[in-house]
C-alpha cells in the first residue's frame, strides 16, 4: 500500500523554492513598481535569521547572498544578488548568508 506524506510534512524546505528571482529586470518595469520610492535597507556581510511575516520584493542594487530555508540541507538554498527583483513568500523562515553587503529597495505586501 502506498503512502503520501502529508501536505505540511516538509513546510520550510519547500518554501525557498518559493522565492523569485527575476534577474536583470527592465528600466521600464522598475519604474513601473516605482523601486526608487521604496524604502533601502543593508546589512553587512554575515549570517542572519529572518521570518516573514508578510510578502517581501526587494531590488537588490548591490550584494549577494545565499538563503537557506528553516530546515534545509547546506546544498538547498536560493542564491541572488546585484540587479535582481526577488519576491520571498510570507511565513518563510530561513537563513541569509551574505558574501559581499547587501543594499536593497524593498516592500512589504499589503495586508488582504
Amino acid at each position: 500500500m502506498a503512502t503520501t506524506p502529508a501536505p505540511t510534512a516538509e513546510p520550510d524546505s519547500s518554501s525557498a523554492l518559493s522565492i523569485t528571482v527575476e534577474t536583470n529586470p527592465s528600466d521600464v518595469r522598475l519604474s513601473e513598481l516605482g523601486i526608487q520610492s521604496w524604502p533601502k535597507w543593508g546589512c553587512p556581510p554575515g549570517k542572519y535569521m529572518l521570518k516573514f511575516d508578510a510578502e517581501e520584493t526587494c531590488y537588490l542594487v548591490r550584494g549577494k547572498v545565499r538563503v537557506y530555508a528553516k530546515g534545509s540541507s547546506e546544498s538547498e538554498y536560493v542564491e541572488f544578488g546585484a540587479g535582481d527583483l526577488v519576491t520571498i513568500p510570507q511565513g518563510l523562515s530561513c537563513t541569509w548568508d551574505v558574501s559581499v553587503a547587501i543594499d536593497k529597495h524593498y516592500k512589504f505586501a499589503s495586508p488582504s
